[in-house]
C-alpha cells in the first residue's frame, strides 16, 4: 500500500517550471511593467542568480510558458478527430488551447495591455504566436514550409488573437460567445487561405518566368564554357603584340 501511494505521488516540478508559474502568478497580479526578477525568484523560492541560471530576461519566462502551453495542447489531441476536415481539427486544437490558458486568464489579459503600450514587445509576442500557430496547423494536418506557411500561420495567429478578446470577457462557463467567434474566424481564415491557394496556382507560372532569365544565363555561360575549352591552346597562346605590362588582358595580375 506504501507502495503504491509513493508511485501515485506527482513528479517535482523543475526550478524552470517554478519560475515560470511563480511569473505568471505574479503577472496576474500587477502590470507586467511592475514585475521584478528579483520578486519573480522570491515567489519561487530560489535565488536571484538560479533565476539567471534558468532564464535570461522576463521575455524569456513568456517564451517559455508559450512553449509549454504549445506542448500540454499537442500532447493533448484527440485521436478520433483525424476522419475530420481541417477547421473540425483546428476548432478542437484551437478550444484545447483556452483551456490550458482559462488558469492564467489575469495574466495573460495583463499582459496583453502591455503589449498595446509597447510596439517592441507586441512584435515579440507575434513572433512566438506565429511560432505557436505552426504547430497547431500541424496538428490539424497544414503543414507547410515557405511564404505559405509563414502566411497561413501568421493569419490563425490573428484569427486566435481575436478570439482570445471575446474569451477574455466570456464568463460563460459553456463558452458560448467564444465558440461562436471561434467557428466565425476558422471560417474567415478557411476562405483567406482558399484565395491564397488560388493565388498560389495562378502566380505559378510566372514564378517560372521570373527564374527563366537566370536559368538561360546559366546556360549561356555554360555553352561558352564549352566553347572555349574546345579551342584548347589556341584560348591560352598570348595574343599578338601582347606585352607583359598590359593590364588590360585578363590573365594578367598587377603584382
Amino acid at each position: 500500500m506504501a507502495k503504491a501511494s509513493k508511485s501515485s505521488q506527482a513528479s517535482p516540478s523543475s526550478p524552470r517550471d517554478d519560475i515560470v508559474a511563480a511569473f505568471m502568478a505574479l503577472a496576474a497580479e500587477k502590470a507586467l511593467g511592475d514585475i521584478t526578477l528579483a520578486e519573480t525568484a522570491e515567489r519561487a523560492g530560489i535565488s536571484l542568480g538560479a533565476l539567471r541560471e534558468a532564464f535570461g530576461s522576463r521575455f524569456e519566462i513568456i517564451a517559455a510558458f508559450v512553449k509549454g502551453v504549445d506542448r500540454t495542447v499537442l500532447d493533448g489531441i484527440d485521436a478520433d478527430l483525424a476522419d475530420q476536415d481541417i477547421k473540425e481539427k483546428l476548432f478542437d486544437v484551437l478550444m484545447r488551447r483556452l483551456d490550458v490558458l482559462s488558469p492564467h486568464k489575469a495574466a495573460i489579459r495583463n499582459i496583453g495591455k502591455a503589449a498595446m503600450r509597447e510596439p517592441g514587445l507586441a512584435l515579440a509576442l507575434n513572433r512566438l504566436a506565429v511560432r505557436s500557430h505552426h504547430w497547431m496547423l500541424a496538428a490539424a494536418g497544414v503543414e507547410m514550409a515557405g511564404p505559405g506557411g509563414a502566411i497561413r500561420a501568421q493569419g490563425l495567429a490573428v484569427a486566435f488573437g481575436r478570439v482570445v478578446r471575446v474569451w477574455l470577457d466570456d464568463e460563460d462557463p459553456a463558452l458560448a460567445k467564444t465558440m461562436r467567434a471561434m467557428d466565425e474566424e476558422l471560417a474567415r481564415a478557411g476562405r483567406a487561405a482558399n484565395a491564397l491557394r488560388t493565388f498560389e496556382q495562378l502566380t505559378a507560372p510566372f514564378r517560372s518566368l521570373a527564374c527563366a532569365p537566370a536559368v538561360f544565363c546559366a546556360g549561356l555561360k555554360s555553352r561558352r564554357r564549352d566553347r572555349d575549352d574546345a579551342q584548347g591552346e589556341k584560348r591560352d597562346a598570348p595574343a599578338e603584340g601582347w606585352r607583359g605590362d598590359d593590364f588590360r588582358d585578363p590573365k594578367v595580375t598587377p603584382v
